[in-house]
């Protein structure tokens, strides 16, 4: 891993992802690409027209008006954004030792991800951004376009970081989470940690040999890992085993071969995702 982008917009969550980007680098010494992305109504200033029916001269005094808004409202949000950048900055400074480098960006998020990615390992985002509904627990409204837009992992941080000694991997045998185990075998990151491959539903035998070769690709690695098929939904089984044996990260790709495909990209939030109260790192 040599490169991360995180991405903050202000919200709760951007020292979050501050400090997870400040864990992982220190601990892969990769580098650190703060991103910040102003909307395409900050870049341009639109305009609502509220002149109706007025005379000329008041419609033009009005519309002057209203442009000279716009344009001030476009010039306190790139000073916010700086702002924010800055101050995310020097919190990873504080944190880790680390120089992060800040991009501004004016735009679509998707974009701006297509953009940077190309070189990066890793994409850190918030749960949840400025403008989410806490009491519904409704999740960030680019959560999901990130997943479906970005082609390397994702990591969902959650609302505060504490340090990952262990983690659970979803595992349904499918592409995703294969080329998770493989990309985990293979990074500094999970040096040192212990890991759990968690099936659900009826054990059968080719589940326990796909089980049983993860295993061994992990411990080959020299990371500590064991399996478990416990009966029941996926989503249950999950969210219970994280809570009761107290891990820290859960893994799960982002596209499957089983219903745990649509836990992550489907036509709504995700259950997991929405519910874990751990950060979750998907593997397309």
């Amino acid at each position: 891993m040599t490169k991360l982008i995180a991405l903050i917009d202000g919200s709760i969550y951007s020292n979050s992802v501050c400090d997870h980007a400040a864990w992982i680098a220190e601990r892969t010494a990769a580098s650190v690409s703060l991103v910040h992305v102003l909307g395409r109504r900050h870049a341009t200033g639109e305009q609502a027209d509220f002149s109706g029916n007025l005379k000329l001269g008041a419609r033009s005094a009005l519309l002057k008006e209203l442009a000279d808004l716009d344009a001030q409202k476009g010039k306190l949000a790139l000073q916010h954004g700086r702002l924010l950048l800055a101050e995310a900055s020097e919190h990873i400074r504080e944190k880790s030792g680390i120089e992060a480098e800040t991009k501004l960006r004016h735009g679509d998020l998707i974009e701006a991800i297509e953009e940077f990615e190309q070189d990066a390992d890793l994409i850190i985002i918030g749960k949840r951004g400025e403008a989410a509904d806490f009491a519904k627990l409704h999740l960030g409204s680019n959560l999901e376009r990130v997943v479906r837009g970005a082609t390397k992992p994702v990591l969902v941080t959650s609302r505060a970081f504490q340090p990952i000694e262990k983690f659970v991997i979803a595992f349904d045998g499918g592409p995703s989470v294969m080329k998770a185990i493989n990309h985990i075998a293979q990074s500094k990151l999970f040096n040192g940690l212990s890991c759990l491959l968690l099936a659900a539903g009826e054990p059968g035998s080719d589940a326990r040999q796909s089980l049983d070769d993860a295993v061994a690709i992990l411990n080959n690695a020299g990371i500590n890992a064991e399996s478990a098929i416990e009966k029941g939904d996926a989503e249950t089984v999950i969210k219970t085993r994280i809570e009761n044996d107290k891990f820290d990260l859960l893994v799960m790709g982002a596209y499957g071969h089983s219903r745990i495909r649509n836990l992550i990209i489907g036509s709504t939030t995700t259950e997991m995702v929405r519910s874990c109260h751990v950060p979750v790192l998907l593997f397309r």
